[in-house]
This record gives C-alpha cells, structure tokens and sequence, in this order.
C-alpha cells in the first residue's frame, strides 16, 4: 500500500507551486459548470461500415441540426443540406465541384465552417477545443474561432489570413479540417452498444476507425465475443466464426484482412464434401466471385458447421452443469432413416453432410480433423491483426456499462418469469444479475491471457455466452443452427426468448434491474441492443413508459426486411435524449451527389427539467474527486 505522504509526494510533483494547484482548482470546478457534452450510442453494426461511418459523420443528424439552427434565416433547405454533405464528406464533394468554387465561394465558406466550429463548441473548455483541432492549421483555425464582431482593429488581420489561405492554395486543405473538426465536436463520446462483427464485410475497417476515435466505449456483444473466443484459443469459437463468414460469403475477412490461411480446411472439405443447397452462401446481387469459388465456399460451410456440431458435442459432455445436453443432436441422428427425434417427435433430416460424423460416436474428431483445427487455432492467435483488433476490444469493452447513470448493456439480465434474477452455478458458485455478468467478464479476460489453453473452463464459458439458456449475451432456452441446416419443419427453428424480452416491458422490471446495477436516479434508464426492433409490425423502440430503450442498428442488410428501417441510434445531450430512425443507407455516391442522407426521423426519449451539467456525469464525479484531491493536497503543502 503506499503511503499517504508518498501519494501526495506523487501528486505535488505534478504542480510546482500552490498557485499552480489554486488555478487547476478554480479550472476544474468550473468545468463541472459546462453542459454536458452530447453522447452517441449505436449498436449491432454488423460489418457495415460504409453506413456506420456515414453515422459517425453526421452524428444521427446532429450536424444538420446545427446548422439548421445557425443559418436558418439565411440558408435554404437546399442550402443547408449541400452544406451538411460537404461537412459529412469534405473531400470528395471538393473534388465533384472542383470547377464551380471561386475565391469568393471561399471566403464564404470558410466563414460559414467557422461560425459551426464556434457554435458546436460553446460547451467545450478553450483547452479542451484546442485538443480537437487538426495540428496543420491548428494557429490558423483558433485565430479565426476567436474574432468577434467588435474587432474592427483586426478586421484587416483576419481577412488577410483567410486571402492568404485562398492565394497559397490551401483553402481546400482548410475547409477540410474544418469539416472534421465539426464532425468531432457535434459528439462527445460514443457508445458501441455491440456487435461489430459478422454478416457485414468490413467488421475491420469499423475497428480501425473506431481505434482513432477521440472519446469511446465498446459493450461486447454475441457476436464480438466469439471472434474474441477465437483469439483466446477456442476451437469451437473460432469454427463458429468460419461458418459464419462463409454463411454470408465473407471467408476473405478471414484470409486477405487478417491474413488466416484456410487452406487446410479447404484441402479437408473437398475431400469430403459436395455443393449442398442449404450451405450455399448469402450473396449480394453485385457479387463478383466464380461458380467454382461459391462451391469452395459451400463446402468449407459445411465441414465448419459439423465440425463446430462435433465440438459443441464435446463441450456439452466435459460440461454437464451448463445443461446443454438437449444439444447432443448428432447423438440422435438415425442415419439408416435420416431422421432425428427431438422432444419426442421425429423429423425427416434434409440437406445432410454426415460423411465425417461417426455413427458410435459421433463426437469424435479424426486425426485429419484434429490436425486441421490445430493449423486454423494456431493461424487465428498468430493473427497480427485480429490479435491487434481484439486488444482494442477489451482495452475499451465491457460486458456492461454504468455511465452518466444509464446501464448500457447488448443482450439481457436473464430473469425468470416472475420477474427476479435467474441463477446458475459455475465452479460450485451461483451467480445472478450483476454478479453473474462480472463473472462472465473475469473468463472472457482470463482466457484471453491464456490462449494455448482451449478447453479449459473460461474457454468453454466463451461458448456459453454464445449459446447458454443464462447467457447475458444470448438470451434463449437454446440456438436451433443445427435445425435450421438440417429440418425443414420451422416449428423446430424457434429460438425461445428469455422472460426479460417481455418483462423489459414493464417500468418495473427497468427499475428493479437499474437498481441491481447501482441506479436509482429517475433520469436513469437501460439501453440496449442486440434485438432488431420490428416497427412494420408495431414494436415501439421505447418501453417500460421512457425507461428502457432499445437501439438495434438495424445496419445488417438482411435485418431490414423484417424492420421496416435500418434501425436506430441514440442521442444524449444536456436537454435531453433523442430517438433516431434511420432510413436503409444506399451509398457514399448518392450521398455526395444527390446530398441524400439517412435520417428519417427524431423522437424525443426524456426530457430532464434541468439542464445537465458535467457536474451531473460520471465524467464529472472523477472531477469532484480530483478536486476533494488537490484541495487536501494544498493543506498537506500548507504543513
């Protein structure tokens, strides 16, 4: 433990003097005077990354709101909106209307980008702002953000900065890191509410640009934590992510982003496998690939899907308190008949590739198999790349959040139908509500330390995040891939939601999970994604009368058709929450070109009878400790 004098001997070394301590004082106290700043929160992104940059840029429309609220009465609609495209995508709107600017246009231009700089930062401290500013005009940007309309001493000073500017040639490099700069003030911290990865194409390239986010939270979701199941050394993870990325016909995010060789299981399910109609992948009308490429891909589908089966079999038996025995599926398979009983009834089973399943036990992996999962779980923790993606992961995620007293969670807080918290035992301890997601965090961490270790007990907890009945992440009695594959009856492909997915309803039930979590403000509510909100049918995004909102992006392509609209984002900002809805993104093209953009509409969440202040945010509370700090600290100087 250190001692008391040598933590303040720490702490003073950071301040020469009392003034200096008086002055970070008087600072930070009257930092906790500012409106909060605005939080974004999107969930469920699913590789989508054109349409979540296009997010980012236009923070859920903020920046059309700004400007729409500084220029009304002298910008038309029309106007308004061609300049939100050149803020959302500076550089290339430039480039298109290369021959229409003038130096008047300019000088206008950078005017108008300058008055937005200095509106969308009345909340921010002049250090705080300097920070934002790109550092190759930064002198030039804040000169021009502090003129003021009395300055007539220096009106020749700013004028000749700006004709300066146009002359060298350098407007355009300008007007651009004006555009970023807004595009970073609108937001002050975002929310990944989970689920980066699968379906979409480019689950890397939304990492990469979350990496350079300057203020952010990741909460895991089902389908990050297997990915990062993966890189922990579960065989039956990394399977799962294989036969999801082919299911979608994304296997190149597996061999060209991060550089995985699946040769060895392409060599293995040529061998064995054929075309199968029910393993060929989901493709886009676009899509470039060969006949033959399709027909590798739909094989390495199929010996990823059983031997992912083979492995969760194994998994079941070496862990009998997860109660998955109901999974034991290739167990019951009668291969004389092709059928299956399952609860007591029999199914025809169609679209079969059992070649590889052995009927005395059906679990057991061959030598071949064995020596291919070892090459692909060596190429997945060897992987640069991901090893680098899934640091950032856990360096900036959570199983859940606690922030400026909302609880930011994906999945759920498994509940039994009355309404209290569902429990289960893991190494002879029972674990429920918050204590049963810290759990779930611990394994996540501690196989990750560990990755040569695959079936130890927190690797297989990974696999019971995914697929558990008490999964936090899942949050169903049980995962019918298999049936799906295999069954044509669909009564068999009903997945059984957990009682939260009802009871989340009720005010009740938000209030007594906030309160499991620590929560207890009237301004407090649960956020949450994982569940595509279906408004075609009716389903209001808000329930439990304000408290519990759901957020599902909508982002993934194939979700859209039951939801009616590519989902919703959240904003928080000192007055309040807004709901957005979001229209299905079509392209950067149309966007530059046609200034068409995804809004659709805002509705308003909560509306606070006070306006909230950092004093107010969790931001602000290690603020108020900082200065509890410096205070005794000046008094320990004083002695």
């Amino acid at each position: 433990m250190m001692t008391k004098d040598r933590y303040y001997d720490l702490l003073g070394s950071k301040f020469n003097s009392s003034e200096e301590i008086v002055s970070e004082i008087i600072n930070l106290k009257a930092i906790l005077n500012l409106p909060k700043g605005t939080e974004h929160f999107v969930s469920d992104i699913h590789g989508e990354y054109n349409a979540f940059q296009h997010i980012l840029r236009n923070g859920s429309g903020n920046i059309k709101e700004k400007i729409k609220e500084l220029f009304h009465h002298i910008l038309t609609p029309q106007e308004q909106q061609e300049l939100a495209t050149l803020i959302y995508y500076p550089e290339k709107r430039l480039k298109i209307t290369n021959g229409l600017r003038n130096d008047e246009w300019y000088r206008h231009k950078i005017d108008q980008l300058i008055q937005l700089v200095r509106f969308s930062s009345s909340k921010y401290t002049r250090s705080k702002l300097r920070k934002s500013f790109p550092k190759r005009y930064a002198y030039i940007i804040e000169e021009l953000l502090f003129q003021t309309s009395n300055q007539t001493d220096k009106k020749n000073y700013y004028t000749q900065i700006i004709e300066t500017v146009i002359q060298l040639n350098q407007a355009d490099t300008l007007i651009i890191d004006l555009c970023y700069t807004i595009q970073r003030l609108v937001v002050d911290h975002l929310h990944v509410v989970g689920d980066i990865y699968d379906r979409g194409p480019e689950p890397d390239k939304i990492i990469e640009r979350l990496m350079t986010h300057h203020s952010m939270d990741i909460q895991w979701g089902n389908h990050d934590i297997i990915w990062m199941g993966a890189a922990s050394g579960s065989p039956i993870c990394m399977m799962n992510t294989i036969r999801i990325s082919a299911r979608y016909n994304n296997l190149s995010i597996i061999e060209d982003t991060y550089g995985i060789n699946l040769r060895p299981l392409l060599t293995y399910a040529e061998k064995y496998y054929h075309d199968n109609p029910a393993f060929r992948p989901k493709i886009e009308p676009d899509h470039t690939e060969s006949k033959e490429e399709l027909l590798e891909t739909t094989k390495i589908h199929q010996a990823a899907a059983i031997l992912q089966f083979k492995l969760e079999e194994q998994l079941v038996k070496r862990r009998p308190e997860f109660n998955m025995e109901h999974r034991l599926l290739l167990s019951k398979i009668e291969h004389d008949t092709s059928t299956i009983t399952i609860k007591g009834h029999t199914y025809p089973l169609h679209d079969t590739c059992f070649e590889t399943v052995s009927k005395e036990d059906p679990s057991k992996l061959s030598l071949e198999e064995e020596e291919v999962i070892q090459r692909l779980l060596q190429n997945f923790i060897q992987s640069e790349k991901l090893k680098r993606h899934v640091n950032f992961l856990f360096k900036k995620g959570n199983m859940y959040l606690v922030y400026n007293e909302n609880l930011l969670i994906h999945g759920c807080v498994p509940l039994n139908e009355d309404g209290s918290f569902q429990s289960i035992v893991f190494e002879g301890k029972e674990y429920s509500g918050k204590k049963l997601m810290d759990y779930f965090e611990v394994c996540l961490k501690q196989s990750y330390k560990n990755p040569e270790m695959h079936d130890d007990y927190k690797t297989d907890i990974i696999w019971y995040l995914w697929s558990g009945e008490n999964s936090s992440l899942f949050g169903k009695k049980e995962m019918t891939t298999f049936e799906r594959y295999f069954i044509k009856d669909k009564k068999t492909h009903t997945e059984e939601k957990n009682a939260y997915y009802h009871l989340r309803e009720e005010e009740a039930t938000i209030q007594n999970i906030l309160k499991e979590f620590g929560l207890n403000s009237p301004d407090s509510h649960l956020i949450n994604g994982h569940t595509p909100v279906k408004e075609v049918k009716g389903e209001n995004p808000i329930k439990a009368n304000g408290k519990m909102i759901v957020i599902d992006g909508g982002f993934s392509k194939p979700y859209q058709k039951t939801t009616g609209l590519a989902g919703y984002t959240l904003l928080y900002n000192s007055y309040g929450m807004q709901l957005v809805a979001h229209k299905p993104f079509s392209s950067v093209d149309k966007v530059i070109t046609d200034h068409e953009d995804i809004l659709s509409m805002k509705r308003v969440v909560d509306r606070p009878l006070e306006r909230k202040c950092v004093f107010n945010t969790t931001i602000g509370k290690t603020l108020l400790e900082e200065i509890n700090e410096l205070y005794e600290l000046l008094e320990y100087n004083a002695h």
